[in-house]
């Protein structure tokens, strides 16, 4: 693809973004099953709910542009997520591994932030107003993920500290 204009990096940006949102979709259950937290397991499992609705507004967002629901391959979502698989397969389950998966996932979330943050921007840009609507329905749910898991952070990390 090149990106010739405003509606082309519209276009990519969305298509990287629903791959990343699937991608998510696919680790959230490794990373609730890597927690001994139930509120971060809690958390994980909450927020695979979230996406999948994410994923559906996306859909949705596509077809008001009149274009197939494809994504692209996101390597930066899966670099990520590749790092909270690994933590999970090499440390030991227990608090410290918690708060590493919720720096993990904080990782997740801002990565998905700044996308949400610049398709709206682009959508409003373009009088796309129905997709902007949409688009920063996902922008604040990711913000209150990312708050919530802030929240969780701040028992389990003292949890963690304490463990020697």
């Amino acid at each position: 693809m090149s990106l010739t204009n405003l509606e082309d990096v519209f276009l990519d940006v969305l298509k990287d973004t629903l791959d990343a949102e699937k991608q998510i979709l696919k680790a959230l259950p490794k990373m609730a099953k890597g927690t001994v937290s139930e509120e971060l397991k809690a958390a994980f499992t909450e927020h695979k709910a979230v996406t999948e609705k994410q994923v559906e507004r996306l859909e949705s967002v596509f077809k008001s542009i009149n274009k197939a629901a494809r994504g692209k391959h996101c390597p930066g979502m899966e670099g990520l997520l590749e790092e909270g698989s690994e933590l999970i397969k090499e440390e030991e389950a227990g608090p410290a591994l918690d708060a590493a998966l919720i720096c993990a996932a904080q990782k997740v979330e801002h990565y998905e932030i700044a996308a949400y943050g610049s398709l709206v921007t682009y959508a409003k840009m373009l009088g796309l107003k129905d997709a902007a609507k949409l688009l920063a329905e996902t922008l604040k749910e990711e913000k209150d993920t990312d708050l919530a898991l802030t929240k969780v952070a701040a028992k389990l990390n003292f949890e963690a500290q304490e463990e020697d």
